[in-house]
């Protein structure tokens, strides 16, 4: 059989990394086993970048360079050799990972030679706008823009339920988004006891509770939030040990103020754990993982948490948390950190429970249930994903040209 020709565009790229750089990689790496994948992605600030380290190629567009931002304007309607290589790479499909220039360029390449296109909705694309953009009209004209792009894709997906109901109800999106969720490539912990090596190392003592927060270090994820909520539990007695895992200039100085300042020596920044292992004993070790972020639109690391059988406490209403069946697969705690640290007190068995041994052994199943159910329900693997993915993509090209002929 004839390998599907795939082409994944999108508007930023190694070695910049963020979560839809993270999963356009994930989705190219599995895809290339059986398919012929390009990523069409801008050239990089960073002078010498091997793109050969890939096992899928890429193809890099001409840049402009944005002085005091991290990315990049990708120049793709001015680089005749970027449009030399779409042409030549005969695609069968276009998947759009982001709506500016790369993937409006997608979207041109798959009109002129009749070919789908699928558009994937990975953010809050309002919000994210307005952190950049302070201008509101400036924020609905880059709404009316992304929103013009993807109502002229033939299919679109989005991260869960949430991102495809804003899309659907506030955004303007014609059709509603089927829900493609995001995956990880992390496996479960053989021996869980291997993760009691973080004990030793960081002085974890017995009968300690262990939260975890791993991400990107800033403001908007909610990390100030959780040192107040933090603060709360040890008022109230309880012995913990808190790892934030992850960096970033400004959020990490505020995070460490404010630890500093409710004084929180419990709490440990351990900077970003590249080690995929060591990240793994981190998850396989923390009895709940806590993400009170109302900016991620579906964070991979809840999944990594869920592939080591541990739940996360959410913010009601965080879209992040949209895949949570509340007390089932995930814990839900209102927009307080008072009522956020109540939450973890109510759900996480411990010592300051004045509790039956009846009652004790009721929440301690209640909370093993949870736990079983996050690894159930919420973990995916990316190798799972990929085969859906691409059998997704077979019907799609099978029902379009069943409508629209041969491509071009």
């Amino acid at each position: 059989m004839k390998k599907l020709k795939i082409g994944l565009f999108i508007d930023s790229f190694f070695p910049m990394v963020d979560g839809v750089v993270m999963v356009v990689d994930n989705y190219a790496r599995r895809l290339c086993q059986s398919a012929e994948v390009t990523v069409f992605a801008p050239g990089s600030k960073q002078k010498g970048f091997d793109d050969s380290v890939f096992p899928y190629r890429v193809v890099r567009s001409k840049i402009l360079k944005v002085p005091k931002l991290d990315y990049v304007l990708p120049c793709p309607g001015l680089d005749r050799k970027f449009k030399r290589a779409m042409e030549e790479a005969d695609l069968d499909i276009v998947h759009l990972h982001s709506p500016a220039t790369i993937g409006r360029a997608g979207l041109a390449h798959a009109r002129r030679h009749n070919i789908p296109v699928v558009a994937h909705m990975h953010s809050q694309f309002k919000r994210d706008f307005s952190a950049v953009v302070s201008w509101k009209w400036f924020v609905s004209l880059m709404m009316k823009y992304a929103m013009k792009i993807y109502n002229r894709c033939d299919v679109c997906w989005a991260v869960n339920g949430e991102i495809a109901r804003l899309l659907y109800e506030d955004y303007g999106c014609k059709v509603k988004p089927t829900v493609q969720r995001n995956a990880t490539e992390m496996l479960p912990l053989e021996d869980p006891q291997k993760a009691r090596a973080l004990d030793e190392r960081y002085g974890i003592l017995p009968g300690e509770k262990v939260f975890l927060f791993v991400g990107r270090l800033v403001l908007v994820k909610g990390i100030l939030f959780l040192a107040d909520a933090l603060k709360v539990l040890k008022d109230r007695g309880l012995k913990f040990r808190m790892f934030f895992v992850g960096s970033g200039q400004e959020g990490e100085i505020r995070l460490r103020k404010r630890l500093e300042e409710l004084e929180l020596s419990e709490c440990i920044l351990t900077g970003s754990v590249s080690d995929r292992e060591e990240l793994r004993l981190f998850y396989a070790r923390a009895d709940l993982f806590l993400f009170p972020s109302l900016y991620d639109a579906n964070s991979i690391v809840q999944i990594e948490a869920a592939s080591q059988r541990t739940p996360a406490v959410f913010l009601e209403g965080a879209a992040t948390a949209s895949t949570v069946t509340a007390d089932r697969n995930g814990y839900l705690a209102p927009n307080d950190p008072a009522a956020f640290a109540d939450k973890i007190l109510a759900v996480l068995p411990n010592e300051l429970d004045r509790l039956t041994p009846e009652e004790a052994e009721k929440k301690r199943t209640a909370f093993e249930s949870v736990r079983e159910h996050a690894f159930r329900e919420l973990y995916l693997t990316w190798d799972q994903l990929a085969e859906k993915v691409l059998k997704d993509y077979e019907k799609i090209v099978a029902d379009y040209r069943a409508e629209h002929g041969e491509k071009r």
